[in-house]
Parts: structure tokens; sequence; C-alpha cells
């Protein structure tokens, strides 16, 4: 399989909206646990695009049984900052704070692989909706599969 069409435009958008850091990130929710087809939803703001992002995540944790995916997880444990890390460690976001003090440190052996609260999300995008505001665009990428299994990409103009 080649690279999907749209993946330039999503790389196209994050490089040009790289000087606003929240332009690297998107949340999603907890619902996971019991659904695991998604949609994001990714704004721009400095180029004006909108991507929408549909398919279905495959979460990965230490208890998953493919070595594959595995060495996935584990690479991207060590990909990100040791601060960011740190955040596993800590308790769960969300719940009420039993410490009037602020959090206390943690440390972390940095050779370590993955703690038991740090999964792996990769999506497997079926639907790709793309809005550029600034020309007045609008793209639709649909994921088919060939007769012989092969997966590839499907493009339809529409009305913005």
């Amino acid at each position: 399989m080649g690279t999907a069409p749209w993946k330039l435009l999503l790389l196209n958008a994050l490089e040009s909206n790289s000087t606003l850091k929240h332009s690297s990130f998107f949340q999603l929710i907890d619902d996971l646990k019991h659904c695991p087809f998604v949609e994001i939803c990714w704004y721009f703001t400095d180029s004006w695009e909108q991507f929408r992002i549909n398919g279905k995540v495959d979460v990965i944790n230490g208890s998953c049984p493919d070595p594959l995916k595995l060495q996935q997880r584990e690479k991207a444990w060590f990909a990100s900052s040791p601060k960011s890390r740190l955040q596993y460690l800590g308790p769960n976001p969300g719940f009420p704070s039993l410490d009037e003090k602020p959090s206390q440190e943690f440390s972390l052996d940095q050779s370590v692989g993955p703690v038991d609260a740090f999964c792996l999300l990769v999506l497997d995008p079926e639907q790709v909706d793309y809005l550029n505001l600034k020309i007045n665009d609008r793209l639709t990428f649909t994921s088919k599969q060939s007769t012989d299994g092969q997966k590839f990409w499907s493009l339809e103009r529409i009305n913005p």
C-alpha cells in the first residue's frame, strides 16, 4: 500500500501551524474502552484547515499478545520526553486530589520500558474529510479494499 493521499495535506498543515503548540495535539475520550471507533476533529488555526478522521483505534497495552505491537509501544515510550513519561506515575487525572500539597516528585529509571499505565493508540483511518476554509475547498478520502485485499483510497471533491 502506498502513502495515503491525505497524509501530505496533514503533514503540510502540521508544518504550517508548527509555531502553535496546540496544533500538534488532539484528544480522545475514555469511551475507547467500550467502542474502538473514533472521529478526530482537528482544526489548524493558522492555515484554516480542518481534518475529520474516522477510523478504528487499536489500544496496545502491556498485556498485548502481539510482540510487534509491544515493540511499537516501547518505541513510542522512549520517543516521548522524560517529563511526559513521569506523568504516567502520578495519580489518576480527573479524580479529586487527596493531598493538599502539590503533587510529589516521582523518579523514573530512563532505561526501563513502558509502565503499566502507558498505552499506545494506533488509528487505522477509514475516512478523512478535509476542509480548507481559506480557499473554500473540501475533499473526502475513503478507504476501500481491492479484490486482492489491498487497501486503497478514493478521493471525492464535495461542496464545502
